[in-house]
């Protein structure tokens, strides 16, 4: 990433306070009602590059009000920054993706800290996840995983952020059409050969229903993971900005509330959200 990247990224203000508030709201909502996954198949992890300047994840810079106000039309990227080519849609995927240190003090990368290069997560017809290779329409698709470790009575939390690109806005739109039916024809999925997601619930929020003011489609998944004799809380969820998906899976640990999970699944979805809107450009209405 350039200097001139960096210093554009080095002055954002995220506008993350008032679309912030609206992905909470959809969480708590969808909570009592109701990826990339928290971990990830075994696969080959690369070293991960040296993190270029990101935005601190916070709802909005200190002594700053947000910078736009929400909007319910459709977003639209600057054409100039739409990614043509797999390696420009690589680039804006490491530029938008959630590192260890997004997340909040005392994160880390898990042992298998990314994914593998040119492939993108998929589940097969037997409801297993599986890393395959970019299919035709989509220019990149990068996973980072990250963990907060226990200590005293509180467990480790996982999280996982995907960034995908897509040469089309009705390409990124279809991949949130298949997830939404994901938890239906697999309400039972299989992460690692000793780890699953079970009641797995999803509902979809277009932009303007529900408070989704933030992004132009958002898709909601809440289950149980469990590993072995173990059950965890687990959250995720998808939100679509032009022909970005931005994803933020979660497992939850012991001692920690509901409250205090979630705020990680709204920081990361919002911070990645306006780092798409800032390396695009252009806006909403």
């Amino acid at each position: 990433m350039n200097d001139k990247t960096a210093g554009r990224r080095g002055g954002w203000r995220l506008r993350a306070a008032a679309s912030g508030a609206a992905a909470a709201v959809l969480l708590g909502g969808c909570s009592a009602g109701a990826s990339e996954r928290a971990a990830e198949p075994d696969t080959k992890a690369s070293d991960s590059p040296t993190p270029s300047p990101s935005a601190s994840g916070q709802v909005a810079a200190e002594g700053e009000e947000p910078s736009a106000t929400p909007s319910t039309t459709p977003f639209e990227a600057d054409p100039d920054r739409v990614p043509g080519s797999r390696r420009k849609g690589a680039t804006l995927a490491e530029a938008v993706v959630m590192r260890p240190q997004d997340w909040g003090a005392g994160f880390e990368a898990q042992p298998l800290a990314r994914s593998a290069e040119g492939t993108v997560a998929a589940l097969d017809e037997e409801c297993r996840w599986q890393r395959r290779a970019l299919p035709d329409g989509v220019l990149a698709s990068l996973s980072l995983y990250s963990e907060l470790p226990g200590t005293g009575k509180r467990g480790t939390i996982k999280v996982t952020a995907s960034v995908t690109v897509h040469t089309t806005v009705l390409g990124a739109d279809d991949q949130l059409s298949e997830t939404l039916e994901e938890a239906l024809r697999c309400p039972e999925q299989q992460v690692r050969a000793d780890e699953r997601i079970e009641k797995l619930m999803s509902v979809g929020t277009p932009r303007g229903m529900r408070g989704n003011n933030y992004a132009d489609d958002s898709i909601l998944e809440t289950g149980v993971y469990l590993t072995g004799s173990g059950e965890a809380m687990y959250r995720w969820m998808v939100t679509r900005l032009g022909q970005v998906n931005v994803t933020v899976s979660l497992k939850g640990a012991e001692g920690y509330t509901v409250a205090e999970l979630e705020q990680y699944m709204t920081r990361g979805t919002t911070t990645m959200l306006d780092r798409v809107r800032y390396e695009l450009g252009g806006g909403e209405g």
